[in-house]
């Protein structure tokens, strides 16, 4: 089925209904990245409809039909509905004029917590760093905010400028396989690469002035804290976009400094994460955890907190959850707090 175009103020009721969903549009420094809007068919089958674009996406047809940019945008806002896919139009400036140059992409799988992503940029646009700045964003907005820990790519055999897109964002080949496309009636072959949060962000590493043991590794002391409110909720913490185990989540806390005590540098970190005020008298000892991170060994002790002055806030960035003992499990946390959510569900 066909849809029209839509009419301004009707597209401006579509852009508002994707901003309400709880989508708001990723910006870099010279691009915006937004739902896909009814308006945007023209100009977007104007760029794809170009045999140079589209030879190399197996998934397109050529010549691309008019109406088909009309119901593929249709899909992209049910998907984004569901949370099963992220297709974004790739929009720059022209004085005050916004102007679509590309769309960049991400189905989700779940259930594998597995994303792909794909990408292209009008011919009049290459060469200007677009696919790499908008690939990017995209992919780090991915690990930071959805249940993804690993994102895949397929590039087709003979597109180097992808594989130069995705070498530069932290992507690592992962093999080859054969696909089919609606462009050739042979099968072709395929480049496939695949790219963690540790590839985007980088891995943990201990800090300079983590406690070090003659001949044994680095030993990185971190407190943790378990806030339990009236309810018996617990409070977690999503790990900012940009922080190492970005999308993860874990217990407010943090790294002692030196000569600090475990109670004070809760007392700390909850102050400056929270924007709450904690007294030792209110700290518990619950348990703690101890986890080989490969180049250094983390020991964090947990305590459980139930009183408390202030409402806690995010002061850093992060994505604050209250969530039921029961369903903590259900949460992506980082290796070291794992183990202690068995502990706290039968606590509580």
């Amino acid at each position: 089925m066909t849809i029209a175009p839509a009419k301004p103020k009707r597209a401006r009721a579509t852009r508002r209904k994707a901003e309400a969903g709880g989508f708001k549009p990723l910006k870099t420094e010279r691009l915006t990245l937004r739902p896909l809007r009814p308006a945007d068919a023209e100009s977007m089958h104007r760029l794809v409809n170009d045999w140079e674009v589209t030879r190399t996406l197996a998934e397109l047809p050529y010549p691309y039909p008019r109406d088909l940019a009309d119901e593929w945008i249709a899909s992209t806002a049910k998907q984004l509905a569901a949370g099963t896919g992220y297709h974004l139009a790739i929009t720059g400036h022209e004085g005050k004029k916004e102007t679509l140059v590309g769309v960049v992409g991400l189905r989700i799988d779940p259930a594998e917590r597995v994303g792909r992503i794909g990408y292209w940029v009008g011919r009049a646009y290459w060469r200007h760093g677009v696919a790499t700045e908008a690939a990017s964003r995209l992919v780090s907005w991915a690990f930071a905010n959805l249940p993804v820990d690993r994102i895949t790519a397929e590039v087709a055999e003979g597109n180097d400028a992808s594989v130069i897109v995705l070498g530069r964002i932290g992507f690592r080949p992962a093999g080859h396989a054969t696909r089919q496309s609606l462009l050739h009636e042979a099968p072709h072959e395929v480049a496939l690469f695949e790219a963690t949060r540790d590839d985007i962000f980088g891995k943990l590493e201990a800090p300079p002035d983590a406690a070090t043991i003659p001949g044994a590794k680095t030993l990185l002391l971190v407190v943790a804290c378990a806030l339990v409110d009236v309810d018996g909720r617990v409070l977690l913490a999503r790990r900012p976009e940009g922080k190492k185990m970005a999308g993860l989540w874990e217990f407010p806390g943090g790294k002692l400094n030196p000569g600090e005590m475990p109670e004070a540098a809760l007392i700390r970190e909850l102050k400056e994460e929270l924007g709450i005020d904690v007294t030792a008298a209110c700290l518990a000892p619950f348990a703690f955890a101890s986890h080989d991170y490969g180049s250094f060994h983390l020991l964090m002790p947990l305590f459980i907190c139930r009183r408390w002055k202030g409402i806690p806030t995010t002061r850093e960035g992060q994505t604050l959850a209250w969530v039921r003992a029961a369903k903590l499990a259900e949460y992506e946390m980082p290796p070291a707090d794992k183990p202690l959510i068995p502990l706290l569900r039968e606590f509580l």
